[in-house]
């Protein structure tokens, strides 16, 4: 059977397949240990990060530098960030000496088609989500095996039970901070004196698009500004997941 020809289903399989095997290899690992072997050994210039260069984004980051920095980084630029944030993008992606910095940005005809006003978060934010980071992301990781989250069991709900190793959407998803607590987070950037989002300071624990964000108030959830009172949590990249995820 060729490539063109493999169905979704085998895919899907051959991916759950190898989480298996990976977790049974790498059981108890996360961070830069887990990472350093997924890179070098199981998916050697298959793999890519993808990162928002928000809040936290700088410590997954300078993991990953410290064990390749040739990783490829995908950043979605929906056109809709933060001023600050790509000023961070910048700064950070120097700081660490990240090689392969991918700005992968919306098919202009569709945004065209189905946005043309700019203004389908208003009303249709799963909508433009699905626009703006769904699609360009799945074009962008067409070349790879696996691509790696700053995801966190802490950052509540649907990450609640977050693993490091799973499968979606036929490739294998590596959350290596999956497991890591907020006061780990912080020690990582005091240690290597990472470089922080300068929105934080200002209240942003959780830094998305700047229509769809805003400050969380003392008390609440890190990513309680996160597409508030729209019952939304997630931008729905990282849907779908398999059963045991």
């Amino acid at each position: 059977m060729t490539p063109s020809t493999v169905d979704r289903d085998d895919l899907d399989d051959r991916a759950w397949r190898r989480v298996d095997r990976l977790k049974a290899n790498y059981a108890g690992l996360d961070g830069g240990a887990l990472l350093a072997p997924l890179i070098h050994r199981e998916f050697p210039g298959r793999i890519a990060v993808v990162s928002s260069f928000g809040a936290e984004a700088a410590v997954l980051l300078h993991l990953v530098a410290e064990i390749e920095p040739a990783t490829p980084v995908v950043f979605l630029d929906t056109g809709k960030h933060f001023p600050e944030t790509l000023a961070y993008r910048e700064e950070v992606t120097a700081r660490l000496g990240l090689r392969d910095l991918r700005i992968v940005t919306p098919d202009p005809l569709a945004a065209a088609h189905l946005d043309p006003l700019g203004i389908l978060w208003r009303d249709g934010p799963d909508h433009c989500c699905h626009l703006r980071k769904v699609l360009p992301l799945k074009r962008a990781l067409s070349g790879f095996d696996a691509w790696i989250t700053g995801r966190k069991r802490y950052q509540g709900d649907a990450r609640t039970g977050l693993e490091t190793v799973e499968a979606a959407d036929g490739r294998i998803r590596v959350n290596p901070l999956a497991r890591w607590s907020s006061d780990r987070v912080e020690a990582a950037f005091a240690a290597s004196d990472l470089p922080r989002h300068p929105m934080v300071e200002e209240g942003y624990r959780s830094i998305g698009c700047a229509t769809c964000t805003r400050c969380t108030a003392p008390g609440e959830a890190a990513r309680a500004g996160r597409w508030a009172g729209l019952g939304k949590s997630e931008c729905g990249i990282h849907w779908p997941v398999g059963p045991s995820a």
